[in-house]
Formats: C-alpha cells, sequence, structure tokens
C-alpha cells in the first residue's frame, strides 16, 4: 500500500500548495503514515478526508477560518474538519461547548446533529493545524509535516483580507504570527474543551463578532443555525 496524499487535494487548492510547498514534505507525510500502516496502527481520519476541509471552499471563496489542532482521535468521530463529527456520532465535549455558546451568543437552539458541512458550505474553513492522528494518542502527528501545509493555507488566506480568524486556545493562537492582520479580524478565546471554555470562552461570542464584521465588510453574515 503506498500513499500519495496530495492526490486528494481538491484542485481549485492545488496551485496555491503546489506554489508554496515543497515537494519533500508530501514525501516524508506518505512515508510516516505508510510505517504506521505497515505496524498495524490506526489513524483518523481516512487519508481520503485528510483535505476535506478544502472541498467545500475555493481559496477565493473563504471567509471565516476557525482553526483546531488534530483530529478526533477516537474511531468514527473525525471527518477532516475541525471540531466536525458525521451525523449521529455523540457530540464530543469541545462540540457541545461551541454549541452551547451559539445558544449563548445568537440563542440558536443547541443541536444534536454535530456535522458541521452548512458551516463549510458559507466559506467557514474548519482547518486543523494536524491533519491526522494516531488512535487514542492525542498530538501523535504533530511535527510529522502538516504545519507545514496548513500554515500556508492560513498565511495565504489572510492576504485576501476581510477574513475572520477564529483563533480558540494556545495552540491555535500560535498561528496569529503567521496571519497578515490587515483589514483581517482576529477573534481569540481559550478552547471549547471542558478543562479551558470557563477561562475565557463562555462569553467570548464569536459568532455574533463575526457575523458583524462580515456584515461591515458587505459580506453575507453565516446562517450557523444546523437545523435551518
Amino acid at each position: 500500500m503506498a500513499f500519495k496524499i496530495e492526490k486528494n487535494i481538491p484542485a481549485e487548492w492545488q496551485l496555491l500548495l503546489q506554489n508554496n510547498i515543497p515537494l519533500s514534505t508530501y514525501s516524508d507525510i506518505n512515508k510516516f503514515l505508510l510505517t504506521l500502516v505497515n505496524s498495524g496502527k490506526n489513524f483518523f481520519p481516512d487519508s481520503k478526508y485528510f483535505f476535506n476541509s478544502l472541498s467545500f471552499c475555493s481559496p477565493q471563496n473563504v471567509d471565516v477560518v476557525i482553526v483546531g489542532q488534530d483530529p478526533y482521535h477516537s474511531n468514527g468521530q473525525a471527518n477532516g474538519l475541525a471540531f466536525s463529527v458525521n451525523k449521529d456520532i455523540e457530540l464530543p465535549p469541545s462540540l457541545r461547548n461551541i454549541f452551547q455558546e451559539l445558544h449563548s451568543d445568537l440563542g440558536i437552539k443547541k443541536c444534536l446533529n454535530g456535522n458541521l458541512e452548512p458551516w463549510a458550505k458559507q466559506g467557514v474553513l474548519l482547518l486543523n493545524s494536524i491533519l491526522s492522528v494516531e488512535e487514542s494518542k492525542p498530538g501523535s502527528h504533530h511535527h510529522v509535516g502538516w504545519e507545514v501545509i496548513t500554515n500556508c493555507i492560513l498565511k495565504n488566506i489572510s492576504l485576501k483580507q476581510r477574513i475572520v480568524f477564529i483563533l480558540w486556545g494556545k495552540q491555535a493562537q500560535k498561528k496569529e504570527a503567521i496571519i497578515h492582520k490587515k483589514n483581517n479580524l482576529i477573534i481569540k478565546s481559550s478552547h471549547p474543551s471542558p478543562l479551558s471554555a470557563y477561562r475565557g470562552f463562555y462569553g467570548s461570542k464569536p459568532f455574533s463578532k463575526t457575523n458583524e464584521f462580515l456584515k461591515l465588510n458587505g459580506k453575507s453574515p453565516v446562517n450557523w443555525d444546523l437545523d435551518a
């Protein structure tokens, strides 16, 4: 079995990444994943979903970026969109807290469906910093090469301007250094996990702040209601 993760990059993102990512980055990630497979270790999501977050919007129509850390590390959870799970999957604690803040911020009823594709289809890029993870080992694929790719995406999107970047937690906030700040909005708070949500995530109102910025810049606000 061989990996060619670069073949799963949506066409509209190919040029951006080809011009900025050395081929050795893909090679290193492919070799790393093959080693895991040969040793019988599981990782998530399935490799065909590594770039799923890019499949719903092109570089030209991204209006909002929510930066995650790495995918959920339990079987059946990760679907390639940061913080998202497929329909009928039990909501992870962080996503429950996101929905709680959404309800507090905009009055939107808490949802049992954790699939965030409707957000992605409106130009919300749900981008994890790391695009794979070993089963039951959060953070296990840091420094494999994923950051080279995702940092490139964040940097180049920010050049477009009038983008909202939502950075939850210390790891996501490190990305602020590579984001061009001129004419963009950066929203920062603690991570929505149960360990830190009470340290500033609750009450941060990221959803209303995002929509206010979009409207001020002549863009359509995001309909955050997944049941709409």
